[in-house]
């Protein structure tokens, strides 16, 4: 019980992302990279809600799924830079402004051009991008195709899903408030992330 309250204090002043970018910033380096990325890949995943974030939940007909909706950003990496959760039926282009300037904030206004799916389509979410500086690439499927098909960019968010995937917790939406589905994403690339960094040091002793 102690450990739990404790927790809940740290995800509600953003400890885990404040991890979560310091441990970014160094693994970037390590790969020889610039400290802030300029590039990065939005897109979201559905969370079928439970009986605790069922009253906050939306349908989101795309998946046939009801719950919420998780709208990230990562770096080419794979290495989360921002998320906000809301309804699965909030559209994803209409979130393009609160996760652009999330975005900007932890790359200390960085990025300059994102990859995104055929959801952000639309020129309100250009412009939308285009007012915090970053230009968007939409990265279609091909007209023709058979099968699953590897999206160049797109598919580094793909596995970043499947990361926190793991993690049981983030399963489903089982949080009766939207902050903290948040945190706990935070949290599990904390995990990631610090797990990565110490292998790396063992690799460097």
């Amino acid at each position: 019980e102690v450990v739990y309250q404790q927790t809940q204090r740290w995800l509600a002043a953003g400890v885990f992302e404040a991890i979560v970018q310091d441990l970014r910033v160094l693994l970037r380096l390590a790969e020889g990279r610039r400290a802030q990325p300029s590039a990065a890949i939005f897109d979201s995943r559905t969370l079928q809600s439970s009986p605790e974030s069922g009253g906050r939940a939306g349908y989101d007909g795309a998946k046939r799924r009801k719950g919420s909706k998780v709208h990230v950003a990562v770096d080419t990496l794979g290495h989360l830079l921002a998320l906000h959760v809301t309804p699965a039926d909030e559209q994803d282009r209409a979130q393009m402004t609160e996760l652009a300037q999330a975005v900007q904030q932890a790359t200390q206004q960085n990025v300059e051009l994102a990859y995104v799916d055929a959801g952000y389509t639309g020129e309100r979410a250009r412009q939308d991008a285009q007012a915090q500086g970053i230009h968007l690439e939409v990265v279609k499927l091909p007209q023709v195709r058979k099968g699953f098909v590897l999206l160049p960019r797109r598919w580094v968010v793909e596995r970043s899903f499947g990361w926190v995937a793991r993690f049981r917790r983030l399963a489903r939406d089982y949080e009766r408030l939207p902050q903290t589905l948040a945190g706990l994403h935070f949290l599990a690339f904390a995990i990631l992330l610090l797990s990565r960094f110490v292998n790396l040091m063992s690799q460097c002793a």
